[in-house]
């Protein structure tokens, strides 16, 4: 069955049953009475804000992240169960019959030393596996996704007359590197906790104005696939080249001849990425090495597209070392990669349409696929329609600027990255009490 098919089945058996399907006109006056206590919330939101901002954890380490979180929602009343998937946080509130909503957001931050100048501004720092010390900032803005999650959990926690269902509110680990939510469904999520009907999620955007949301539907955000190449050869004297099989020269043959395999090999109308973002090889001028070593990153949204795009890096490495006569090179593909984020359309427009209510029609932007990761997609493709928001998080002359070519604005994993807080966390929290509404509201 696909997907649009299976929302449109779950919707129409929430309507038989009388579950709730809130039409956009209905919506609007249902939610501004759940929202009207945002405003007396934004500077206790605000605080809980600087707080993880100032207290950034990085991937698997988001320990105090989690307690702060599991902590909150808890209050809320919410049954809590913390260590899901190593420091992910599972709350459920049950409030009558109807369909379940999981509402997710991540926790961790970036290996990235802030610069944004801020007087809340983090100063923390990581020791990183080779030794280095590096700083640590919410450069991504999960810091944003967190707070609007606890407000809205506060929020339809405190409004349970006028909703009727199952929220699950899940706060994920590890998402920069693809680990968090795989690691959560092995531990059994849905089976511990129940399926949800549909998903929601929010993601800063930094180049959209705040008050806006952003939406793509369909594919939304690409594969996202890690390999090494270990080039091999035979190492010498680097004035005696003859006496040698030189990696360096098959390694620079297999990068040129990776990108054919983009432009030549996959349909112009179809977007792939191959980057070869590190290559490392010998230790001195004079010294032709043994191997050498490269790291990929592979994009795409189809999945016959990425198996193209692997097979086809296979098949350039060996090529390569058989023209030399050098050994055949090691490839490792990292067994964990993120699958594309596939907005579910018919859950997409659903959503789109009881915000415009709620926000206007100006506010929401559609928004190009991009060729980031995200793994969110790790529970659209368990079999749950998903639908993941872009949320404006930069000041809207700011934005009219940079379309103009007049000015830079700092893009997500910028050390600069700083989103305007009060505006976007309204918007954010409006957003996503909204769209439950729009499907458990009474």
């Amino acid at each position: 069955m696909r997907r649009g098919t299976w929302v449109g089945v779950v919707m129409l058996m929430g309507v038989e049953m009388g579950l709730g399907d809130v039409e956009p006109t209905a919506l609007r006056p249902l939610a501004e009475k759940v929202l009207a206590q945002l405003d007396q919330a934004l500077p206790r939101l605000r605080q809980n804000y600087e707080d993880l901002h100032s207290h950034p954890e990085v991937s698997l380490e988001e320990v105090r992240t989690a307690g702060i979180l599991a902590n909150e929602i808890r209050s809320f009343g919410f049954t809590v169960t913390e260590k899901v998937g190593g420091t992910g946080v599972v709350g459920v509130l049950q409030n009558g019959a109807g369909p379940t909503v999981l509402v997710r957001t991540d926790m961790d931050a970036l290996p990235v030393k802030e610069e944004t100048g801020l007087p809340y501004a983090s100063k923390v720092e990581v020791r990183r596996p080779d030794g280095s010390v590096a700083g640590v900032m919410h450069a991504c803005g999960h810091d944003m996704h967190m707070t609007c999650w606890l407000g809205t959990a506060e929020i339809l926690a405190k409004h349970r007359d006028d909703w009727s269902g199952t929220l699950l509110f899940i706060a994920q680990p590890a998402e920069e590197v693809g680990k968090g939510a795989l690691a959560m469904l092995e531990d059994r999520l849905f089976e511990r906790f129940g399926k949800p009907d549909l998903g929601l999620a929010l993601h800063c955007e930094s180049f959209v104005a705040h008050g806006d949301i952003g939406y793509t539907s369909g594919y939304a955000l690409a594969n996202v696939d890690t390999l090494d190449l270990v080039v091999k050869g035979k190492g010498g004297h680097g004035a005696h080249p003859q006496n040698t099989i030189d990696p360096i020269v098959i390694a620079a043959r297999i990068v040129i001849d990776l990108q054919a395999i983009v432009s030549r090999e996959i349909d112009p109308l179809d977007a792939a990425v191959i980057t070869v973002g590190s290559i490392h090889g010998g230790t001195k001028h004079n010294i032709i090495p043994n191997e050498v070593r490269l790291q990929l990153t592979v994009r795409s949204f189809k999945e016959t597209t990425r198996q193209r795009l692997i097979d086809g890096i296979r098949r350039v490495a060996k090529g390569a070392a058989l023209a030399s006569g050098a050994p055949e090179p090691e490839i490792i593909v990292d067994s964990v990669f993120t699958p594309a984020m596939f907005n579910d359309p018919a859950l997409t427009d659903k959503t789109v349409r009881g915000l415009e209510a709620i926000l206007g029609k100006e506010h929401l932007v559609v928004r190009e696929p991009v060729m980031g990761g995200e793994d969110f997609s790790r529970f659209a493709r368990a079999g749950v329609p998903c639908v993941m928001l872009r949320l404006g998080t930069i000041d809207a002359a700011r934005v009219r600027a940079f379309e103009e070519g007049k000015e830079e604005i700092p893009s997500l994993h910028s050390s600069k990255y700083a989103p305007v807080v009060d505006p976007s966390i309204r918007t954010g929290v409006t957003a996503l009490v909204s769209s439950v509404l729009r499907v458990l509201g009474r």
